[in-house]
């Protein structure tokens, strides 16, 4: 058993396909047109998910005022989601590059390094270096 994907909901399929392949270095592991909304607009079918993970990030565009009103507050302004990288320092660095907003410096913790950013639909995020209780 596995957590296959989960949704995070954003106002651009290409802004946020770029965001999460380009600044974070996720692979596009699907981009499909997809059967049309409860409106009958058209939608895509849209999956990224880091290099070599099974589970995957399904990027849906905000379909009506009540999901627009949901893009970037997923988790009502708590981190929800979390992302661990094996060189947090290159990683930071890479992301910092690609214009990633940081909401704090990096810190250390019993679990690891850990900074929060925003992906780009405004939701917080943790990055995460090695636990170094699993070492």
């Amino acid at each position: 058993m596995w957590l296959e994907q989960f949704t995070i909901i954003v106002d651009d399929y290409d802004r946020a396909i770029e965001f999460f392949t380009g600044a974070l270095g996720f692979e596009l592991a699907e981009d499909s047109p997809a059967l049309a909304t409860r409106g009958g607009r058209p939608k895509r079918w849209v999956v990224v998910r880091p290099p070599g993970a099974r589970t995957g990030v399904l990027l849906a565009k905000a379909d009506g005022p009540r999901e627009e009103a949901a893009v970037g507050g997923q988790a009502a302004g708590r981190v929800g989601f979390f992302l661990r990288v094996a060189d947090f320092g290159a990683a930071f660095e890479r992301m910092t590059a690609a214009g990633v907003e940081f909401t704090e410096a990096p810190r250390t913790e019993p679990y690891g390094r850990v900074a929060v950013f925003l992906d780009i639909a405004g939701n917080r995020w943790d990055l995460l270096g090695p636990d170094p209780r699993r070492a």
